[in-house]
């Protein structure tokens, strides 16, 4: 099974390789040692009881804030296409997914949900499945290949109602985003309530993936009334105690346009470099979970064997105590039979029949028997031989139940688990070690690994 094994992951792993980066091929390799069909982590683990999740072979960064914030226009920036409509008005209604891929489609929400399997529970927002949608597009500007983009409703205070509960959708999928983008409009519409109360909710169990952008900086006016505008959000901000927190930090951002220069300071690409530092902490994570999931199944592999191991211990010992039981259940009857037989003929017939010397052994090992017996009243004699035989049953019985043994693992499917453990230690934590090492070497010299 081994040698299979290898070679089918060696055939995967050269399938995959190509004009791809380092981090976009490692958690594809990662992602392929779980979901193989034949050998893969997760069929392995179902055969031990255990349950694995295969890792996500992009990150997904999730666009909130107030309508016309620049969530689409930044979406379209970064993959350098026009993908996403733009404008003042709402155009973003629902939640639209943006990945890349081998064409342009777009995709329903049925076919979404097909492409997505772990957003599925989006479902239970009554509404919310015919306001989904994907964008595929073939770009692979910056790190798009790896990412993918969750564009949310514009929040607008109000009587503005959405077709679905888009407070509790946006708190759903912001749980489940690697990072969320928070941006605020500095055009009027940057202390929406609904937004603030949002990320307020996320900031208590989602803190550390909430990052906040002034977008469309430049719009702002001159530098004193951005640095009003930024002074008002974070009043607002600090008066909600949750976001009241050391360390805040609030870039400016807007999109390039070289036909309209702006003095104002952009910090576009922060926004770029947090994405990327997500990525890399991603790769890393999933590198982790890959060892630890290993050592799941190797602890699950070895306690299986174990247990079958002491089964087989626990069944010889039944078999023994069953085999000693029945012995003595069938004494016990034995011995009436022959003490009734010898009491009933004379002593010359048994001379004749067991010849002098064994008559006489017979007498001697029977006598204390037989005067215990005679020792009893005739009144309780039939009682005593009515318990005697009580008790064969009774050790008869003890015998049966003893017998009943726990199952125990045949011979190949013995030699299957080991060869599974065998996989699990030589052929993917191999892997896994040559996958850090690549992931690695981006970063540090060939002798800092040695």
């Amino acid at each position: 099974m081994s040698g299979k094994i290898k070679s089918r992951s060696a055939a995967n792993a050269d399938s995959l390789s190509g004009s791809v980066s380092c981090d976009e091929r490692i958690l594809r390799d990662c992602h392929q040692i779980y979901i193989d069909s034949d050998s893969g982590l997760i069929s392995l683990a179902q055969t031990v009881g255990v349950t694995l999740l295969p890792p996500r072979k992009k990150i997904t960064v999730m666009l909130m804030g107030n309508h016309s914030a620049g969530k689409s226009s930044f979406i379209n920036w970064y993959v350098e296409e026009h993908i996403q409509r733009t404008g003042v008005a709402i155009e973003t209604q629902g939640f639209s997914f943006v990945t890349s891929g081998r064409k342009r489609e777009s995709l329903t929400g049925n076919a979404t949900l097909h492409l997505y399997p772990h957003f599925r529970p989006l479902q239970e927002f009554k509404g919310v499945s015919e306001y989904l949608g994907t964008e595929i597009c073939t770009s692979r500007q910056k790190r798009f290949s790896l990412v993918t983009f969750a564009d949310t409703p514009g929040l607008v205070d109000g009587d503005m109602k959405y077709p679905f509960d888009v407070d509790q959708a946006i708190l759903w999928l912001g749980n489940l985003c690697d990072l969320v983008l928070v941006f605020f409009d500095p055009m009027g519409q940057a202390l929406c309530k609904r937004t603030l109360n949002i990320v307020e909710m996320l900031n208590e169990c989602q803190g550390e993936k909430l990052h906040f952008y002034l977008s469309k900086a430049d719009e702002a006016g001159s530098e004193s009334d951005r640095q009003r505008v930024m002074m008002q959000i974070v009043q607002e901000l600090c008066k909600r105690p949750g976001l009241n927190k050391c360390g805040f930090d609030m870039p400016t951002i807007y999109i390039p346009n070289p036909n309209k220069p702006s003095r104002c300071v952009n910090q576009i690409e922060e926004v770029c470099r947090t994405i990327e530092k997500t990525i890399n902490q991603t790769v890393q994570n999933t590198l982790n979970s890959l060892e630890k999931d290993c050592e799941l199944i190797t602890e699950a592999v070895t306690d299986k064997l174990n247990s079958d191991r002491q089964s087989s211990v626990d069944n010889r010992r039944a078999r023994c105590k069953g085999c000693v039981l029945g012995l003595l259940g069938f004494c016990v009857p034995m011995l009436m039979l022959a003490f009734l037989i010898l009491g009933s003929l004379s002593r010359e017939v048994l001379e004749m029949t067991l010849g002098e010397n064994s008559t006489e052994a017979l007498s001697l090992y029977l006598a204390p028997v037989v005067k215990a017996f005679e020792s009893i009243p005739v009144q309780h004699q039939l009682y005593c031989s009515g318990g005697l035989v009580l008790l064969s049953f009774i050790l008869l019985l003890l015998a049966r139940l003893s017998f009943r043994s726990r199952p125990t693992l045949s011979g190949r499917q013995k030699r299957q688990l080991q060869e599974k453990l065998d996989y699990v230690q030589e052929v993917v934590k191999n892997k896994k070690k040559n996958l850090y090492e690549e992931y690695l070497r981006q970063s540090v010299g060939d002798h800092d690994m040695d």
